[in-house]
């Protein structure tokens, strides 16, 4: 696994860069925002552990830069920012994670072992969301008991987003961005349409999470 840090504080960043080697992982760092940027569109990475309030670039908006660039690699927030503005912009911008300072270096490895996980699902190329329903990630199609299921281009879309993104919470925001092209549709539009493509399905294995968006949690088969 391959690894990017943004940290200003540079014995934090010396302690967490030596822990990750010790975890067998690769990682470069980096203490300014605009460096990290620049390393990011020359090289790709696995993941990235960004702090928000860095020099001339912070981590929010690093990562919205990489979203807008289609680059849509992991990030866990390191930060001392405990603010809920700060906190939702990160999980909005598709953060996988927020760890508040101070911490402890094992709680960002179990963070990270989390995420290489993740990552080893991800592999896989179809995705199950129940004993009957299965996404293909190789032809982009829903299919039941191993039959095509005709869905429009839109719910098609919102079935694979929140496919590839299995186990976490969505956003309706994050919906409008990558599913409207943030375009102006209102919450209700997209709670509607989320709505239709639930009641279309044989079952329904797409979660409402009350006043946030939705999520597809992970199958797993009984023995």
């Amino acid at each position: 696994m391959k690894i990017l840090l943004l940290e200003d504080e540079l014995m934090l960043l010396q302690s967490v860069e030596e822990y990750i080697v010790e975890l067998g992982y690769e990682i470069n760092s980096f203490s300014d925002g605009i460096e990290a940027q620049n390393e990011l569109k020359e090289n790709r990475y696995d993941l990235l552990i960004l702090d928000i309030n860095v020099p001339n670039f912070n981590g929010l908006e690093l990562l919205d830069d990489l979203n807008k660039s289609q680059n849509f690699t992991p990030a866990i927030f390191i930060s001392a920012d405990t603010s809920i503005e700060s906190i939702s912009d990160a999980f909005d911008l598709g953060a996988i994670d927020y760890l508040k300072k101070p911490f402890h270096l094992k709680e960002l490895g179990i963070r990270i072992q989390k995420e290489i996980q993740q990552l080893k699902k991800d592999t896989i190329l179809h995705i199950n969301f129940s004993k009957n329903y299965t996404y293909s990630k190789e032809d982009h199609a829903l299919y039941y008991n191993k039959e095509l299921q005709k869905l429009t281009n839109k719910r098609l879309k919102i079935v694979e987003y929140l496919a590839l993104n299995t186990g976490r919470i969505i956003t309706i925001d994050t919906l409008r961005e990558y599913i409207w092209d943030n375009d102006p549709v209102s919450d209700a539009t997209i709670r509607a349409e989320v709505s239709r493509l639930k009641k279309s399905l044989k079952e329904d294995f797409i979660t409402n999470i009350k006043g946030i968006g939705y999520t597809i949690n992970t199958y797993t088969p009984s023995v």
